[in-house]
């Protein structure tokens, strides 16, 4: 999904508000996150437990791992509940039109 030297991550119609879907970008698995009008994204498999991030729980600007519980701040990746202790890796996001980008695509080549 990408345009030129902009990485396309999804179109904004296709998160729901307050929700997170489950994309992948150039062969990296990423969550994708509305919160409040707020768009944000992270690696899509749980450290702790490789399960999908985007299956779990989303409440707030917090992410439950479906399989052991354990939660992320989806802003800026820090574990806020146990079992997880390392944060996970974030993206920042921007919008452009009506599509969610990645607002620096060398953060994807680094994954």
């Amino acid at each position: 999904m990408a345009s030129e030297d902009k990485i396309i991550l999804a179109r904004v119609a296709d998160v729901p508000e307050n929700d997170v879907i489950g994309v992948n970008v150039q062969g990296v698995d990423i969550a994708i996150y509305s919160v409040d009008g707020e768009y944000y994204a992270s690696d899509d498999l749980c450290n702790h437990g490789n399960a999908r991030l985007s299956d779990g729980f989303l409440d707030g600007d917090v992410i439950e791992c479906p399989l052991h519980g354990g939660c992320f701040n989806v802003a800026n990746g820090k574990p806020c509940a146990p079992p997880v202790t390392h944060p996970m890796k974030t993206y920042r996001v921007t919008v452009d039109g009506d599509h969610l980008v990645l607002a620096d695509p060398e953060q994807l080549v680094s994954s």
